[in-house]
């Protein structure tokens, strides 16, 4: 009988979630009525878990007001300004939101994006516009400045001109001033001509020293490229280093610079103020006279007690005569030397004075052969000229 039975859940019709409702009568055992408390929002189903708050249909309970999620809209920022709050829509409204509602909310904002990007273009395009139309005005207001300026000039030179005539100045003295103008302005022409080309030729010369510089850099480069490489290294090592130095040479240039402005400050101060110089007098006394405290103290730790003294004094005496007897041997020796010395010197003044004696005896022979020499020659031309002047007249006598 009872293996016949039907299951108690037959004919028992099931829940839109699939679990079998109870017919009327007897509950089961494990199903419990959910408290009479529990109300069910309207427009949600009930059991859904898909919304905050809720866990099977049944809120759950929350610490206080404090921790609930409050959403402030956000203020737009337009041209005229920050605009108020919207307020929220009364009467109904939308309960689900769907992806129909997000996907207008999209497309709202993509218009709206849309419509501030079309404006930005409009203002960059007139923005760039009126920077071309500054352009142009800006080259017209330069050619107008200087057009400008040559009518200056001019209407000064009329004015001028009209107070030569009004105070009824001659022809001559007008032309006397165009005269001395114009060579004023001659010589200025000239003199800028020739800053001109001196400026070109240091051009010249400073593009040809940078360009000789360049050269020696590129040779300098080839070396370096050349080299081993620990004397690369070397090299790179201290050409850092230089950099480093002269950077630290700039600084303590520029510090030293301070210091020499700050040092005429106070010289100038100080040759301003007797009170001053009178402070850096004292100054100067006390300085000498902590030198010489110094110096006295130093010789005051230097001293031992008297008998000290005494050995070393006794010591000192004995030194110094010992050196001066070693002094005294050496000059009696120097002495010695210096006789022998002079004693050969006057062997050698006499030996080259007989020897000059005999140099002189011939010279003074030599130099009587030579004028007998010069006498008879002199005397040869005489006698023949005289012979020549007695044949001439021997000649004449015959005829």
């Amino acid at each position: 009988m009872a293996s016949q039975r039907p299951p108690s859940s037959i004919g028992r019709p099931l829940s839109r979630s699939g679990s079998v409702v109870p017919v009327a009568g007897r509950l089961p055992t494990a199903v419990r009525p959910p408290p009479t408390a529990i109300r069910v929002p309207t427009g949600m189903v009930p059991g859904t878990s898909g919304h905050p708050g809720m866990r099977g249909g049944i809120p759950i309970a929350t610490p206080g007001v404090l921790s609930a999620q409050i959403k402030v809209t956000d203020r737009p920022v337009t041209q005229q300004g920050l605009s108020g709050m919207k307020t929220g829509m009364k009467g109904p409204q939308r309960q689900i939101l769907d992806k129909s509602y997000y996907l207008g909310l999209l497309r709202s904002k993509i218009n709206e994006l849309t419509t501030e990007t079309s404006k930005l273009h409009k203002e960059i395009d007139n923005y760039n516009q009126e920077n071309s139309v500054y352009l142009s005005y800006e080259k017209r207001a330069e050619g107008l400045a200087a057009e400008i300026k040559d009518l200056q000039g001019q209407l000064a030179d009329y004015n001028m001109l009209v107070d030569k005539l009004n105070t009824n100045t001659e022809m001559e003295e007008m032309m006397n001033d165009y005269n001395i103008l114009k060579a004023q302005n001659d010589s200025e022409a000239e003199s800028i001509d020739s800053i001109f080309t001196e400026r070109r030729e240091r051009e010249e010369a400073i593009r040809e020293i940078e360009e000789g510089i360049r050269r020696e850099r590129r040779v300098a480069d080839e070396v370096v490229q050349a080299m081993p490489t620990t004397k690369q290294e070397k090299y790179f090592t201290m050409t850092t280093a230089n950099e480093e130095l002269l950077q630290e040479l700039t600084v303590l240039q520029e510090e030293l610079d301070i210091l020499i402005t700050r040092k005429e400050d106070y010289d100038a101060e100080l040759a301003h103020s007797h009170i001053k110089q009178e402070v850096v007098r004292l100054h100067e006394t006390l300085s000498a006279l902590e030198a010489k405290r110094d110096t006295m103290e130093a010789e005051h730790k230097s001293l031992g007690s008297p008998q000290e003294e005494r050995e070393q004094l006794f010591k000192q005496v004995k030194e110094d005569n010992q050196e001066i007897a070693s002094m005294e041997r050496q000059l009696t020796e120097i002495r010695d030397r210096t006789q022998k010395i002079k004693e050969e010197i006057q062997q050698l003044e006499q030996d080259s004075e007989e020897a000059q004696g005999e140099c002189q005896q011939k010279y003074k022979e030599l130099k009587k052969k030579e004028e007998e020499i010069d006498r008879y020659l002199e005397s040869f031309e005489e006698t023949k000229a005289r012979s020549r002047k007695d044949d001439t007249g021997g000649e004449g006598r015959g005829e």
